[in-house]
């Protein structure tokens, strides 16, 4: 079963909900994406996981999980609403505390088929994360949809 990971700015805003819709959507039909992983530190992170959770109500049998970046013995959390499970990536363990959500987002970029994302500016890790994905996808080991592309500059 194919998976998909999200990365994107913090300050996205709900009118990117409709375009991720379409995607998750054709990701669903014409991929066979089933399984989808979301981060929870930013704007980008809650408007994902809200249109999985959407999606989900037309197609019960995707699953949405979080990823954590910090292992879940030193920080625990319970699994949010409308998530099925909490993820946290294998070779995690040995990160330093600073650099664990730009691990994380690495190892799930390695281990996901598809990666949508919103990155309309480079001072950032999520511009970070888009080229080292595009690098991988030069290698045919991921797929991008950069949902900013083509977007107007206010969301």
């Amino acid at each position: 079963m194919n998976s998909c990971f999200f990365i994107g700015h913090r300050e996205a805003n709900e009118g990117l909900l409709p375009r991720l819709e379409l995607e998750i959507d054709r990701l669903i039909i014409e991929e066979n994406v089933r399984y989808f992983y979301v981060g929870g530190y930013g704007g980008f992170d809650q408007i994902a996981a809200t249109a999985v959770k959407r999606a989900k109500q037309k197609y019960p049998d995707i699953t949405l999980m979080l990823v954590l970046p910090y292992h879940p013995a030193e920080r625990p959390i319970e699994k949010p609403p409308g998530y099925d499970g909490t993820y946290y990536p294998e070779g995690l363990e040995k990160t330093p505390r600073p650099f664990a959500i730009v691990k994380a987002n690495q190892l799930m970029v390695d281990i996901c088929d598809w990666l949508i994302c919103y990155v309309r500016h480079g001072a950032s890790n999520s511009r970070n994360q888009l080229e080292y994905a595009q690098r991988r996808e030069k290698k045919g080991l991921i797929q991008i949809i950069n949902i900013a592309e083509g977007m107007g500059t206010n969301l």
